[in-house]
């Protein structure tokens, strides 16, 4: 079976430096696949190239069986592909709901009245649905990630990726954040989740990547990656005898 979203030896530079050299990368179907590495590995890079911010300049970049390496990232989310970011940066001044629906109607190519039911569904799911008529720049930073993942939730996403999503929390928070990306991974949605806080991912994801200098390191079951001596010298910085 083909893996639902797919980089297939991409490569892409910044002027003279290569961010990513290589990279074949993929999630299947319902799966939840973590991604590590150093700061400047490229992992962001990694999944701009998967929503269509960046072209590869080698490589492909496949979704359900379909090269969307040239499609725009607008068009990619409206196939099932959706985003989130480290930092929300939800429309202050509009309610929560208001901002969902914003995510429902432009992110899922839909009309408004028929976005009402998929972003009262997200709210829901995010635990958001009490707070809807409050405007957002009233909420708390754990709340406004939720909103960040409710507006992603609202396009119907097939597959959603992190962006180190659980950064600026407190110990707690990352917990609730962990329950409620459980519960989005428990309704079949595939997720890619890029993170530092590693214990996060691992109680997430079946899978975890390593990329190193854009390139993948290694993969596998969690438990396995993090004891590779390789990874905790890159990673981690541990010279293991």
């Amino acid at each position: 079976m083909a893996a639902l979203l797919a980089l297939q030896d991409v490569s892409r530079s910044f002027g003279s430096l290569r961010v990513i050299d290589g990279l074949s990368l993929a999630v299947d179907e319902g799966e939840a696949l973590g991604v590590i590495g150093p700061n400047g590995a490229g992992k962001t890079t990694a999944l701009n190239l998967m929503i269509g911010r960046l072209r590869p300049e080698r490589g492909t970049v496949r979704f359900a069986g379909r090269d969307v390496t040239r499609v725009a990232p607008h068009a990619r989310c409206r196939t099932g592909i959706a985003l989130t970011h480290q930092i929300p940066h939800p429309f202050d001044d509009l309610t929560v709901f208001e901002n969902v629906l914003v995510g429902g109607v432009f992110g899922g190519a839909r009309r408004e009245r028929s976005a009402y039911a998929p972003c009262l569904a997200a709210l829901e799911l995010s635990g958001l649905a009490p707070k809807a008529n409050i405007r957002a720049g009233a909420l708390t930073l754990l709340e406004r990630k939720r909103l960040e993942l409710a507006r992603a939730l609202a396009t119907s996403p097939r597959v959603l990726l992190l962006d180190e999503i659980a950064g600026g929390l407190a110990e707690q928070e990352v917990h609730e954040l962990v329950d409620l990306i459980r519960r989005v991974h428990r309704e079949g949605v595939a997720i890619i989740w890029i993170e530092h806080i590693v214990h996060a991912l691992r109680s997430v994801v079946s899978r975890l990547a390593v990329i190193s200098a854009g390139r993948l390191l290694t993969e596998g079951a969690p438990d396995g990656v993090m004891a590779s001596p390789e990874v905790q010298r890159v990673y981690l910085g541990i010279d293991v005898q």
